[in-house]
């Protein structure tokens, strides 16, 4: 999958304007009852369904069944949408105030509650990012280096340092863990949406395609050039480990061994 978007691509002041509420709202238009909320709504089922490349304004009108006209009333353009989208769906299972808005940019969502120790936030915060990429796959096309920080996004950010701030690491530290966290998660995630999107383009399972270089590597593995790789278990390469489980594991220890040290008496 390559990337294809870039976050804050668009009109910035505007996005943020229209993600925390404070942006003038849309007084009239040819659809009654067309408002923000759909428009994102509708924006992300279709990403989801056919990707990001498919979410266009025209396309989004038909969807609605408005005039594309009545959609630049609320949102400005397709770059502003995306931001919208991102934040919606990262706000997904964050725990954030709600925006003070009528007609908000992002998906209600319930007050914060106390965090459950460093250790499990992390394990949570780790597994729902990789269940976000893998209900969402296009956000793996969208360079998200320059984040448009919504509620969403700043709401999740929120629960992760309740829940990792008292673990005596510095404020930069703080943001390391997120940023090392997310980035074992999305590449874990990349590999699992890759794998699933390489099926669907070629029409070839992954029992066919590792069947065709099987007669190759029986001879390869039996020429005593690669005994490391030939003394392998059958298990080695099977489905039933958890790779994201074992190296998410690994990386707490890690950080664990440097809590201890920080919070030792």
């Amino acid at each position: 999958m390559t990337t294809t978007e870039s976050s804050g691509s668009g009109d910035v002041s505007r996005s943020m304007e229209l993600l925390w509420g404070t942006g003038e709202r849309a007084t009239r238009g040819p659809k009654p009852g067309l408002t923000l909320d759909r428009i994102v709504t509708a924006a992300i089922e279709l990403a989801d369904a056919e990707g990001l490349a498919a979410v266009s304004m025209r396309r989004l009108s038909t969807e609605l069944g408005a005039g594309t006209m009545s959609l630049y009333r609320h949102v400005p353009g397709r770059a502003e949408l995306v931001d919208l989208m991102l934040d919606r769906v990262q706000g997904e299972g964050a725990h954030a105030p709600e925006p003070d808005t009528a007609e908000p940019g992002v998906a209600e969502r319930a007050p914060a509650e106390p965090a459950p120790g460093w250790r499990k936030t992390v394990e949570k915060a780790a597994r729902d990012e990789l269940a976000l990429y893998q209900a969402h796959p296009w956000l793996l096309s969208v360079n998200q280096t320059r984040p448009v920080l919504g509620p969403g996004a700043v709401g999740g950010m929120e629960s992760m340092l309740a829940g990792i701030k008292d673990t005596g690491l510095s404020d930069p530290e703080l943001i390391s863990v997120i940023i090392m966290v997310s980035g074992y998660v999305s590449g874990v995630a990349r590999t699992q949406v890759h794998a699933v999107e390489v099926q669907q383009v070629t029409g070839i399972s992954d029992d066919e395609f590792w069947r065709a270089q099987e007669p190759m590597l029986s001879t390869v593995m039996t020429s005593g050039r690669y005994p490391l790789m030939a003394a392998l278990s059958p298990e080695a390469f099977g489905p039933d480990f958890d790779h994201f489980e074992f190296g998410l594991q690994r990386l707490l220890d890690g950080l664990e061994v440097l809590v201890e040290q920080r919070t030792k008496p």
